[in-house]
This record gives C-alpha cells, structure tokens and sequence, in this order.
C-alpha cells in the first residue's frame, strides 16, 4: 500500500516534528497493519515510558497515533489510538462525534522504537476490529505534544476551523477489504 505524509494544523505550531509519514499494510488473515514514522527530535518531545498494554482513555490528550476507519456506507465509525507506552483505546461512534462507546476490540499489537532523530510507532489490528462492510475510509492522525507541554495535530487533510479528526472530510484513505 502507499505511503501516506500527514501534515500540521494550520493553526498549530509542528515543534520538533519535521514530519509524519503512515504507511499502511494488510495481512492475508486481513488485519490492517499502521506504521507511523515521526522524524524529528523525541528528546523535546513527552513521550509516556513504556507500559503494560492496556485501555486507557484520553490519549489523545498527549502525543499518540490515531486512525479514524469509516465504514463505506456510513455514518458510524471507530477511532482507534495508539500511545507510544504500549497503552490503546477504540471506540465506536454511531456518527460524527455521536454515540462513542468503547469498541469491542481485540487488543492491537503495538510496537515503539524511539532513535535520536525519530519515533516508529507499529500498531496491528486483527480483522474484527475494523467496521463492518468491504469498503472503507480511513483519517490517519497523530496527537503530538512537545516538551512544553504544547500540542500540535497532525492528519492527512484538516477540516476548516480548529483540529477535528473526527470531521468527514480527514477520512481520504480509501480500502477495499477482500
């Protein structure tokens, strides 16, 4: 699959986040596989320490990698965050910003290496994570939070106004399912 590069909100600042690439992958057993790329400096970066994996609400309030996954038909869709600790969160929207709940999901595999001038960050999700339906759209994202405690948001496509992945117009990866 191709390489996706996310790009800064307009309205805020990248830090020291050069930049993001995604590239996507599936598994014969049809799991969906993320890898994220950050270039940049993460020692000015807050990054969690490692941790057991585990759910863990709110995430997306420091820096972790996200995917938005819309089933074709709509509206309802799943948003999955991945930390650099280990730690994750899915949950279900029945429409934009409407009806979350925690997805039932089973636990993705999550891997992080952190070098000097980058973070990768390799999230897998079996098959049953992912809505319903052969056709799907995809909001790559990334929350990045800098050592000042500054946030900057990262997607493929921003909607107008201030950061909203959930909006329909970041879901601009189209997937078709075997």
């Amino acid at each position: 699959m191709p390489e996706f590069n996310l790009q800064v909100h307009p309205e805020t600042s990248p830090g020291p986040v050069e930049r993001i690439r995604v590239n996507l992958f599936r598994t014969p057993a049809g799991a969906l596989i993320l890898d994220y790329l950050l270039v940049g400096n993460p020692t000015e970066l807050r990054i969690p320490p490692l941790r057991q994996a585990a759910r863990v609400d709110g995430l997306w309030q420091h820096t972790c990698f996200e995917a938005f996954i819309l089933a074709e038909d709509g509206p309802a869709y799943r948003e999955f965050n991945f930390a650099p600790s280990g730690e994750w969160q899915a949950y279900a929207f029945t429409g934009y910003r409407n009806g979350s709940t925690p997805a039932e999901a089973p636990d993705p595999r999550i891997g992080c290496r952190i070098e000097p001038t980058r973070l990768a960050l390799h999230a897998t999700l079996d098959a049953v994570a992912l809505p319903p339906g052969r056709r799907l759209r995809l909001g790559l994202t990334s929350v990045i939070e800098a050592a000042d405690g500054s946030l900057a948001y990262w997607a493929l496509r921003h909607a107008p106004g201030k950061p909203d992945f959930h909006h329909p117009a970041t879901f601009t990866v189209n997937l078709t399912l075997p």
